[in-house]
């Protein structure tokens, strides 16, 4: 076989409104010669790139155990994004259905193409492909659907794919940022906090490299504990002020400078606190980072971070040190009920009593 060539298989355009599938067969043998998985990881100037999670090794053994056995069939389409270089060639035609074109997907192969080279990538089927690549076979024709779409566009394909699968959320939230196109509400509404916690997680503030996410493993911060406190503070709290209504965009350079000028004095004033990873500290607990995300919005709603009195907010962090047990001791709340410091939980429950006594400290 020539180390450059074309492929073309059969396939079938369909119409979807101003959209363009391609339905196809392929083998599957011959899938990874074209297309490549994107994993999702951060270049050298710390952009997003990809947006696949990596091979679970159990499953592909699974699925390559199966497809090796008699009778093996893979009935569900494995979904393909395509650049520019893929082209479709209509066939001469006939009939009323007008949003049904059969015709060949032109698909451009060379097998000196990196990875990252490759015109296709693999959005949904992951598991499936490395299973028939490492299973015994000579081939193993899959049905397929391809469309052509930016790496943007694709992102926000796979989030809505696997959006009835257990895909991991830390992925999700990584991806949010950069994702163009119709998500679920629930990832629509969380979509600018997970921006501003990928800034927060990628500069030099307290939370650079603290938070932990697929392109941050070392991290030791929950992901969903700063997108709760940061999705409250964005619809309820003090971000509220920067955030457009009507497009839920958000003024970003601004929310992160509040954000900064608050938690830059609790990393410094509870330091001891602050370096520790949440099993030991709970300030960095989940319980902890959305309890003081409450306070941020107590003290600082509605007014803007460039007219805040930061010096103020330094001494009201101060006289919290007296009163809080982040590490050791005991909490003593209002009510006379006390818990040893690591009791509390990233429960709704524990935020809530912790946050209300933390506010009603700063309230005096």
């Amino acid at each position: 076989m020539a180390d450059r060539y074309v492929l073309k298989v059969p396939a079938l355009k369909v119409l979807q409104g101003s959209k363009e599938i391609y339905c196809f067969a392929v083998d599957g043998k011959k899938l990874h010669d074209f297309a490549s998985v994107s994993r999702v990881r951060r270049d050298d100037q710390k952009r997003l790139q990809g947006y696949q999670r990596p091979e679970v090794l159990s499953h592909i053994s699974s699925i390559r155990r199966y497809l090796e056995s008699e009778g093996a069939m893979l009935p569900n389409a494995l979904v393909l994004a395509f650049d520019e270089r893929v082209t479709f060639e209509p066939a001469a035609r006939g009939g009323d259905v007008k949003y049904s074109i059969p015709g060949e997907l032109i698909i451009p192969v060379d097998e000196s193409f990196a990875d990252e080279e490759k015109p296709a990538w693999l959005v949904d089927g992951q598991q499936r492909s490395a299973a028939i690549r490492d299973a015994d076979l000579a081939e193993f024709p899959v049905a397929a659907v391809g469309f052509i779409a930016s790496q943007e566009e694709q992102r926000s394909q796979f989030i809505l794919v696997n959006s009835t699968k257990p895909l991991p959320k830390g992925l999700v939230y990584e991806l949010l940022p950069e994702t163009t196109g119709q998500l679920p509400r629930s990832y629509a509404r969380r979509q600018l906090a997970a921006k501003i916690m990928v800034l927060l997680n990628m500069g030099d503030g307290p939370f650079g490299g603290r938070i932990s996410s697929p392109t941050s493993p070392n991290g030791n911060i929950k992901d969903n504990s700063v997108l709760r406190m940061l999705e409250h503070s964005i619809y309820e709290g003090a971000l509220y002020q920067y955030r457009n209504a009507e497009d839920g965009t958000g003024d970003e350079e601004r929310m992160l400078a509040h954000l900064l000028s608050f938690w830059t004095p609790v990393s410094n004033i509870f330091e001891d606190a602050w370096d520790k990873p949440p099993k030991e500290s709970r300030l960095t607990h989940g319980v902890g980072i959305q309890a003081m995300g409450f306070v941020m919005d107590r003290l600082t709603a509605d007014i803007p971070f460039d007219k805040v009195d930061w010096d103020k907010i330094r001494i009201t962090l101060r006289g919290l040190e007296d009163h809080v047990a982040w590490t050791s001791g005991t909490w003593t709340f209002p009510d006379g009920q006390e818990r040893r410091w690591n009791s509390l939980q990233n429960t709704t429950n524990d935020v809530r009593l912790l946050s209300s006594y933390l506010q009603g400290l700063v309230s005096r």
